[in-house]
């Protein structure tokens, strides 16, 4: 009888055991310590965009990506979500214990300061590492802000002597880890081409880019304008051999000539010249009413007036009266409505052109929270990239958008950078600083009135293998950012 019913039972049982193995798998190989599943992985530099896929991650590395099941300690789900790199913004500004945050939120896992910088990359990285950063970090030499030590007027011009030590502590910066050399011509328009040049072939020796803030930044009104600004950068970049990379040339270099401006460029890089851009997904810029941009004649050189000048964190709009009083205090910053869409739009399609954000949130003057001297980008450039041109205006493609938010800028800086090598890639062997974002809810959030708010949609956020931001919100807990930099032999 007993064994009677279990011959009746055993063939059921099997069959149902075997169900169950098809409906679902056993998880084959190793436990992994993260393992994101059935996302949308994009990869830019293999052009990779396949759903479905899992990613296996132990420490700061991916280690697979397979679409057989994987198991690990700790399971992120990603249905319905893309998985990208995360974020590189090679025209950042230094980290601090406010901003960074912002931009973690934004997607961006590595925070370049190349546009400013330092002039001792060792002292910084010592400033910046006890701070404890929970994002990636490097920094060029900043010109502007050694020559201001030497000559405190950004309208004179320097001595040979000076010229000297500034080359001087220019290679010692770049010994230190210094990815790059910045420029600001604009604001330090006594800088002329006896200083440029000296630091140009130094940057072709060491093989680093040279950042410039160029000179001009329109097409209207008496002196230079964007043509000259670009001509001059590309004239140095032909006579030294250093590779240049244009700062946001939708506000500076391609403003109302946009076209004619890309045409430059293009013709350099098929000349051999290496000649990179950024730009920003915004079309007004922001800088402080006592800088050179609003010398006399800038409502002739921008086509705008009083009412096209914004107070930043506020609803209030200049006036003659206002500007006059702003401009005489340090520090004010306003949002200047004189980006026309069609150069942006146009700057987003050219595919040497990456995402640069060019802010950084910064904390009130206490230190206890963001303050509202910011511009937006500083908090909302990457997912306003996706949201706006991508997913809703469809300007350029999704692939596209991440070449230029995440391989773009690694490859700009890798040659001696190394662990640069190992971002902005979905690939086994890379590290695991990943993005996951729902395509559909991804959003800027941040305006010039309140430009201190988190973007959303963006669900996981990894940096070195350590999960930063998930469903229950930001680690602050979490500090797994390295200190990026330059070697050479």
């Amino acid at each position: 009888m007993f064994f009677s019913f279990y011959r009746r039972v055993i063939p059921y049982l099997l069959c149902f055991l075997f169900c169950l193995s098809i409906s679902f798998p056993v998880p084959a190989g190793d436990l992994y310590d993260i393992v994101i599943l059935n996302g949308r992985v994009i990869d830019p530099e293999t052009e990779r965009d396949e759903a479905g896929l899992n990613i296996g991650i132990n420490g700061r590395q991916i280690v697979r990506i397979s679409r057989e099941p994987l198991s690990g300690k700790r399971v992120i789900d990603a249905t319905g979500l893309v998985v990208v790199p995360g974020f590189i913004d090679p025209l950042s500004y230094d980290p601090n214990p406010i901003g960074s945050w912002y931009k973690l939120a934004d997607g961006v896992t590595t925070n370049l300061a190349l546009h400013g910088g330092a002039v001792s990359p060792a002292e910084y990285f010592e400033k910046h590492n006890k701070l404890d950063p929970p994002l990636n970090y490097g920094t060029s030499f900043f010109v502007a802000k050694m020559r201001s030590r030497m000559q405190p007027n950004p309208y004179l011009r320097l001595t040979s002597e000076e010229i000297e030590k500034l080359a001087e502590a220019a290679e010692k910066a770049l010994k230190e880890g210094a990815m790059a050399i910045s420029f600001s011509l604009e604001y330090y328009p006594g800088t002329k081409r006896d200083e440029i040049v000296p630091l140009m072939k130094l940057a072709a020796e060491y093989n680093v880019p040279v950042f410039f803030h160029l000179r001009y930044s329109t097409m209207f009104g008496s002196g230079g304008n964007n043509i000259d600004g670009i001509n001059e950068v590309l004239d140095y970049a032909r006579e030294t051999g250093a590779a240049i990379h244009i700062d946001h040339i939708n506000s500076t270099g391609g403003t109302f000539s946009m076209e004619e401006s890309l045409a430059l460029l293009r013709q350099a890089r098929a000349e051999g010249l290496r000649v990179t851009a950024c730009t920003y997904p915004y079309n007004y810029w922001a800088t402080r009413l006592s800088s050179p941009r609003f010398d006399e004649g800038w409502q002739e050189r921008f086509r705008i007036d009083y009412d096209d000048l914004q107070l930043i964190g506020h609803e209030e709009r200049m006036t003659e009266e206002s500007f006059k009083k702003y401009r005489s205090e340090k520090g004010v910053l306003v949002a200047a409505y004189a980006i026309p869409e069609e150069d942006l739009v146009r700057s987003l399609k050219e595919d040497y052109i990456m995402i640069g954000s060019d802010g950084m949130i910064e904390p009130d003057p206490y230190g206890r929270g963001p303050g509202m001297n910011n511009h937006p980008r500083g908090a909302g450039c990457f997912s306003r990239v996706i949201a706006k041109y991508v997913r809703d205006e469809k300007v350029i493609s999704l692939m596209d958008a991440v070449k230029k938010m995440t391989l773009l800028p690694a490859q700009l800086l890798e040659e001696e950078v190394p662990a640069l090598r190992k971002m902005g890639r979905i690939q086994e062997g890379m590290d695991a600083d990943i993005v996951v974002f729902n395509y559909d809810e991804i959003e800027d959030k941040a305006d010039i009135i309140n430009p201190a708010q988190y973007s959303e949609g963006i669900y996981y956020v990894l940096v070195n293998g350590q999960v930063v931001i998930d469903e229950e919100g930001i680690h602050r807990d979490v500090r797994a950012g390295e200190l990026i930099r330059s070697y050479f032999d």
